[in-house]
């Protein structure tokens, strides 16, 4: 008969502690993502201060679309902090006091907040991560439209350049529109398939069509190949070669590919074999998509962290200093992950170290500060 009795309180425990966390999770995750976006809200209207077409409400709607992305971003903090949170109340209540001394190990009612934040960082991959990106994209091109200067649109997706540049040749306020195929990068050469280009004048009337069957990119401008020049109401210009001066460069055409941010976690694989396929450097998505593998185990590093700083009784004295200690350490780990980044983003690092060391290096100091205050 007191076989179940043995088993039903870690039970019980655990699924009180662990809604206690998540409830303190969700919360400051919303009041962290409030405030964040609050600040990002307040520097696009800064950015828009001397652009007239950037209303107000363009920029409301521009931030509300980053708001997914920005809580992603503060999602390992916010479960930090909520984790302090929730185990500070429970040891100042005694109500976890209470429990280790009847002979309740620390390991069985931390499983379920564990457990709790690695769900919530598996659902934040795979769920809010489509959502996100979706948003974060719509974002993005208002952002171009609205608010970003010197860069004439540029996009680059599945493979296939499109590009809109001004053109003198057309006459004053001439723009001219390129598309091209099959964009490679061998070295620093980047070649194309298919190349046309529409040619209009200041009142968007066609002046002329340039069809070539391939074109390679070079400092100045595109050379291409096997070019037909079409008029109207005139025979078609055929021309082995031909120079089309543009101010594009490789590396800017580099950086046209989608952001990583724009990006689901399901479609960065495939996006990253194109890139691959291409020439292309896919460190910036490799490094985005290993860092979304690796969430759910950094939040689960920071419940651990949270509970290893604030679970110390209050009668011992110091709490102030183990929950100050707990931020700072939090927050140590939290520029570590942005530093690896940075040196993944570079190649100094290799992309899996990158987005996996920092979270299993605290993930064993946490486990080594609770094995100390468990078992002593």
């Amino acid at each position: 008969m007191r076989r179940p009795r043995v088993f039903s309180i870690p039970i019980t425990l655990s699924l009180y502690v662990g809604r206690r966390f998540l409830l303190a999770v969700l919360g400051m995750q919303a009041g962290l993502t409030a405030i964040g976006s609050l600040f990002d809200f307040l520097d696009l209207l800064r950015q828009a201060s001397d652009k007239p077409h950037a209303t107000f409400g363009r920029v409301l709607a521009m931030e509300i679309l980053r708001v997914p992305w920005l809580g992603m971003q503060i999602l390992p903090f916010a479960v930090l902090l909520g984790g302090i949170f929730a185990f500070w109340r429970l040891t100042r209540s005694s109500e976890l006091v209470v429990a280790r001394a009847s002979g309740v190990s620390a390991w069985q009612f931390l499983a379920m907040p564990v457990v709790c934040a690695a769900l919530v960082g598996a659902v934040t991959t795979t769920m809010v991560s489509p959502l996100s990106a979706v948003m974060y994209a719509r974002a993005e091109t208002l952002y171009a439209m609205y608010l970003q200067v010197g860069s004439g649109p540029l996009s680059l997706t599945g493979g296939q350049l499109w590009l809109r540049q001004a053109d003198p040749a057309s006459g004053a306020g001439g723009v001219a529109i390129l598309h091209a195929r099959d964009v490679h990068l061998k070295g620093k050469e980047l070649t194309t398939g298919h190349v046309t280009v529409l040619r209009l004048d200041r009142h968007t009337s066609l002046h002329d069509r340039i069809e070539a069957q391939t074109g390679v990119l070079q400092p100045g401008g595109w050379t291409l190949y096997h070019v037909a020049v079409l008029k109207a109401d005139a025979a078609p210009v055929l021309r082995t070669t031909m120079r089309f001066p543009t101010d594009l460069t490789v590396g800017r055409v580099q950086e046209s590919f989608a952001s990583p941010s724009a990006l689901s976690f399901w479609a960065l694989p495939r996006f990253i074999n194109l890139l691959e396929q291409s020439g292309f450097s896919p460190t910036r998505h490799e490094l985005a998509f290993q860092s979304l593998l690796a969430l759910p185990l950094l939040c689960a590093t920071m419940a651990l962290v949270a509970a290893g700083f604030s679970m110390r009784p209050a009668r011992r004295g110091g709490a102030a200093q183990m929950l100050g200690a707990g931020l700072v350490f939090g927050f140590i780990l939290f520029m570590l992950s942005d530093v690896a980044e940075q040196f993944g983003k570079s190649g100094a690092l290799p992309v899996i170290l990158a987005a996996w060391a920092p979270a299993a290096a605290g993930l064993m100091l946490a486990l080594a500060l609770l094995l100390h205050l468990e078992d002593g």
